[in-house]
């Protein structure tokens, strides 16, 4: 499919991250009005040509999550109808990911119905970043490029490790499902793993066990895609200190954050939490323990390559 010019417009989910972005590519975010009516219903209005234009709608669905989805699809809608050549949907952050399998009977794949939604909006591509499960890419029958912030992460510690502020680092997955992840990370960091055995009770609640690998007198990251309400970090890090561990951070790239989280992340033994800003964080005296590094530079190197077709495959590491 050809293109024409390269059209940013944002949504009102993440606006600090969207003109990141912008600057990064120096460029302008589309005229747009996007507001609601007084019964709720949102109103979207493109102040400008976007006939011909290959669009990329900056919009992560964090939350209030179906707010900001419903603010999505009607922006798609709007630039297909104005004639946009292709519209490609940034979502930093997506929404309804955890929902990617029956775990019950009679309950619904949630990140399928999302995908669905997004690509019958009128969306060509979806660029998004740690899907919380791989998987998600398939639900869409349009192309995902799927970023990680692992890189951006990695140079903060790096960067940590060179001042002398941590030794001795050991990564550690707060469950089997992230081991993979922690895994990778901890081979390009050239440090150890170890594994938090995690039972979840129900939703939103889990009791870490025991920690699988050696901790004692070791600096620990505690690794994971998100931190939503901050339960599962906190018990590990408990788990991690009567293990010995000398000093623990909690890293991710969503930070979720709802709920009880800051509260918890305020008077947890955590010494610093590492993000990115595919979220945004919102104000709480918990805040001077967090550490929010951009992502914006990765989605605008993404964008840039997307809009003038080379390869977008050196990204994904």
């Amino acid at each position: 499919m050809g293109s024409g010019d390269l059209v940013l417009m944002a949504g009102r989910a993440n606006p600090e991250l969207s003109q990141e972005i912008a600057a990064a590519l120096k460029l302008p975010l589309a005229q747009t009005e996007v507001s609601q009516f007084a019964d709720g219903e949102v109103f979207v209005q493109v102040n400008e040509n976007v006939r011909g234009s290959d669009v990329f709608v900056l919009q992560p669905t964090c939350p209030p999550v179906n707010q900001n989805l419903m603010e999505l699809l009607i922006m798609i809608d709007s630039l297909r109808r104005a004639s946009a050549c292709r519209i490609t949907a940034v979502l930093p952050y997506y929404g309804y990911g955890r929902q990617d399998r029956k775990v019950q009977p009679r309950v619904p794949i949630s990140a399928k119905l999302v995908a669905d939604l997004i690509t019958a909006a009128g969306t060509h591509r979806v660029l998004t970043m740690d899907l919380h499960a791989g998987q998600i890419q398939g639900f869409f029958n349009i192309p995902v490029d799927h970023l990680f912030a692992a890189p951006v992460l990695l140079g903060y510690f790096r960067d940590r490790m060179s001042e002398g502020a941590w030794r001795d680092l050991v990564v550690v997955s707060p469950d089997a499902g992230g081991v993979e992840r922690a895994r990778a990370f901890a081979k390009r960091m050239g440090t150890s793993l170890a594994i938090m055995d995690k039972r979840r009770t129900s939703i939103n609640e889990a009791q870490i066990m025991h920690v699988i690998g050696e901790v004692r007198n070791q600096d620990t990251i505690l690794l994971d895609d998100m931190i939503d309400t901050a339960g599962t970090i906190v018990q590990a890090a408990v788990a991690l200190k009567a293990e010995g561990a000398r000093r623990v951070i909690a890293a991710c790239t969503h930070p979720v954050l709802s709920g009880p989280a800051m509260d918890r992340l305020e008077k947890s033994i955590i010494d610093e939490v590492v993000v990115t800003n595919t979220i945004p964080v919102r104000d709480h005296p918990a805040r001077k323990k967090i550490t929010v590094l951009t992502v914006a530079p990765l989605l605008g190197e993404a964008i840039k390559r997307i809009h003038t077709e080379t390869s977008v495959s050196s990204l994904f590491v």
